[in-house]
């Protein structure tokens, strides 16, 4: 008995140490892919995408800092402009709006050039200013717009191409076709299309994002000329 789980102790020991053998082996036969690798199979496409990638994390982040800037605020700022106005000093609240430099500061800073007019005239102007603030905020938005629907349409056009590709080098293979032939065309089909997708759908957040910030503070400006209108008007 003893002598024959020894003997099954050893085979299994063997079976054991093969198995291990033949992992490492197969290991060290396979290639290890990274995202740069895959990247790099891409072709001169992948390189276009990752200058749009750039271009359009440029301009969020650019316009992010642009907001930032645009919504700081006192929150007694129409309480000091309503006491400028009510007790006369229009020079005062002109100088405290050129301090703030804010989109709803310029806006006031023209309302109140404007006091002495008719209520309507006050407030047309106020809203023309104000439709100048809100373009220059939306300033770049058109070419993230643009990288959000036109990266996954290249993506696109690197399949067709690798798909071109592809079955060129199968015709010029006649009956010595080798799957190694292929894989090169395959690999830029595959990989630009979903390159081309994570740019297009990053930069499609990224647009509704910063689209969601300029309606919040187009918002706070229409109801910060409304709120001057009234007090213009007493």
């Amino acid at each position: 008995m003893i002598l024959q789980a020894q003997t099954i102790a050893q085979t299994l020991g063997d079976t054991v140490t093969s198995g291990r053998i033949i992992t490492e082996l197969a290991e060290s036969g396979t290639d290890k892919m990274n995202l740069l690798d895959m990247a790099s199979k891409g072709g001169w496409i992948m390189l276009v995408l990752l200058a749009l990638c750039i271009v359009s994390v440029y301009i969020f982040i650019e316009r992010i800092r642009v907001f930032k800037r645009a919504g700081a605020r006192d929150s007694h700022f129409m309480a000091r402009i309503s006491d400028y106005v009510k007790n006369g000093e229009l020079k005062s609240a002109i100088i405290y709006c050129q301090a703030v430099n804010t989109p709803s500061g310029r806006v006031l800073e023209r309302g109140i050039a404007l006091i002495g007019r008719s209520r309507s005239d006050i407030q047309m102007g106020m809203e023309n200013a104000g439709n100048i603030e809100v373009s220059k905020l939306e300033r770049g938005l058109s070419g993230i717009a643009t990288i959000a629907s036109g990266a996954p349409m290249l993506g696109f056009l690197g399949t067709v191409t690798g798909m071109v590709k592809a079955f060129w080098e199968m015709a010029n293979a006649g009956n010595n076709i080798d799957v190694s032939l292929l894989s090169g065309g395959i690999y830029e089909a595959m990989i630009t299309t979903v390159g081309g997708l994570i740019v297009g759908i990053l930069a499609m957040f990224g647009y509704n994002y910063l689209v969601s910030r300029i309606d919040k503070l187009s918002n706070d400006l229409e109801a910060d000329i409304i709120e001057f209108v009234e007090i213009a008007s007493k």
